[in-house]
């Protein structure tokens, strides 16, 4: 069946040349799938599991537990037969998923399935040791293997708790939560049956690939919409750099708005660091209707930027105004602090800000490689590397700890994963992520989905009058092969 509905999606995409055939393919999906379930409000509750501090040592914390936050919903489920979704939160407060992760929602209400959201240790509300949770050595276990076995335990016990012992639980994760999803396939197969990984990169974040790759790619979403877009990016760059090499700093701060003129060369590549972040978040948020995920969004907010950029009298402050979609969505801010809206750390393309973004920057530092550069010849930003002996030196003197290049390849098999089942990779094609994570099917049960109009995890998202069609193909897709691989399940333990 999943083979039967790749090729329907392939098919289906390939009319797109012809309106009539689009509206009409549209409608069908939408008619037969999602549309009686795009105004489902699932009735979470927020609970706490009493969770294990360290699974993997008997003796450094003893017995000791701390209370990881979990929202769940019954409202949909088929009380001991329905199947266990289970999203494998991921580095932020798990509201902030849940809120936003609705297509699982609708799938729960289509399949009779049990939901959870997890919320990933170290994160939210789930903090091991409250305020003293970023301190070494307590920010040990902050792992990838301690959070995959923080989930493998709370669905058991949970299972049995709730009288769900023979219900097959599918996992579902986006980003660094579809990593972790695929994660939980290949180290508990035992007690997944199957994984959905949006946006995963999971190639990337283990080593493999290309530096360059990351900022590549978002240079061509900009570009994809108009080829004069890179150009006035870059320019406008230019501009910046020649006025820090006269050290005219006041132009600067006047050109951006900034609440205190640079003063140095770091001071110069803090606010490149800025701009560039912006672009990023862009990219990957390019859906085609507003959003409040990760900050507050207009629609197509690529088009927006181009369209500022563009349409702007003067470079710097077209690219100021540009950066101020991300960082200044209410018009409030009257000037712009490089350093509080935006904090540099081991992921380049960003950690965010407050508890969430140490934590994230703590795993950069550790499993997650995020070595990537821009370099103005592949990309339309500064010069900007980020090398495995930067990170290094950095993680050395903020976490005392030395990155182990090549772990989570060694761990999680990188890009060996032919004995792997039942996973799908879904990624779109305007995510900057794409590219490093799967993107052709490795077998009939290792299967990629390509969203030509997709954003990051744009098919978790809750079904919109505005959704491509690509994405609606995808989901029907992924309903179809979820459906599948939870009858296989119930048959194998009959």
């Amino acid at each position: 069946m999943a083979a039967h509905w790749l090729f329907l999606g392939f098919l289906l995409l390939g009319f797109g040349g012809k309106t009539e055939t689009r509206l009409s393919v549209k409608e069908k999906l939408n008619n037969e799938v999602v549309s009686s379930h795009r105004d489902l409000a699932p009735d979470f509750k927020e609970k706490y599991f009493k969770q294990v501090l360290d699974h993997f040592n008997y003796n450094s914390l003893g017995n000791g537990t701390f209370d990881q936050r979990y929202l769940i919903t019954d409202q949909y489920w088929e009380k001991g037969n329905g199947p266990l979704f289970f999203y494998t939160g991921n580095e932020g407060d798990i509201w902030e998923f849940a809120l936003n992760s609705g297509f699982i929602s609708e799938l729960a209400a289509a399949q009779g399935a049990l939901l959870i959201f997890a919320e990933h240790r170290y994160y939210g509300k789930s903090l091991p040791f409250g305020k003293d949770s970023f301190n070494v050595p307590e920010v040990g276990l902050l792992t990838v293997e301690q959070a995959l076995a923080d989930y493998a335990l709370m669905i058991t016990d949970l299972k049995q708790e709730l009288g769900a012992q023979k219900c097959p639980v599918i996992v579902f994760g986006g980003s660094y939560g579809g990593m972790l999803s695929v994660y939980m396939r290949i180290r508990y197969p035992n007690i997944v049956s199957g994984a959905l990984a949006a946006s995963a990169p999971i190639l990337s974040t283990a080593g493999l690939g290309d530096s360059r790759q990351f900022f590549r790619d978002v240079t061509t979403d900009f570009e994809k919409f108009n080829p004069a877009c890179r150009e006035a990016v870059q320019g406008a760059f230019q501009k910046l750099s020649t006025l820090a090499q006269q050290e005219d700093y006041r132009r600067i701060q006047s050109a951006f708005s900034l609440c205190k003129p640079p003063s140095s060369p770091q001071d110069i590549h803090q606010l490149n660091g800025l701009l560039r972040n912006a672009f990023t978040m862009m990219a990957m948020m390019d859906y085609p209707y507003s959003t409040h995920f990760i900050g507050s969004m207009p629609a197509f907010p690529v088009k927006v930027a181009c369209e500022t950029m563009l349409n702007g009298t003067d470079l710097m402050s077209a690219l100021r105004d540009t950066a101020g979609i991300v960082y200044n969505s209410t018009g409030q801010l009257t000037c712009y602090d490089l350093y509080s809206l935006y904090v540099e750390c081991a992921d380049p393309t960003g950690c965010g800000l407050g508890f969430d973004s140490k934590a994230w920057d703590y795993q950069a530092c550790t499993e997650i490689e995020l070595c990537y550069e821009s370099n103005n010849v592949t990309d339309m930003f500064p010069p900007m590397t980020f090398t495995e002996q930067q990170r290094e030196q950095y993680c050395g003197k903020r976490w005392g700890v030395v990155p182990r290049s090549g772990w989570l390849k060694t761990q999680f098999w990188g890009d060996d994963l032919s004995t792997a089942s039942n996973i799908i990779f879904s990624n779109g094609d305007l995510d900057p992520w794409a590219n490093g994570g799967i993107r052709k099917s490795l077998s009939r049960s290792l299967i990629a989905i390509s969203i030509p109009e997709g954003a990051h995890h744009l098919d978790l998202r809750e079904s919109n009058p505005a959704d491509p069609e690509s994405v609606i193909v995808a989901r029907k897709m992924e309903s179809e092969i979820i459906a599948e691989w939870v009858k296989a399940a119930r048959k194998e333990s009959s």
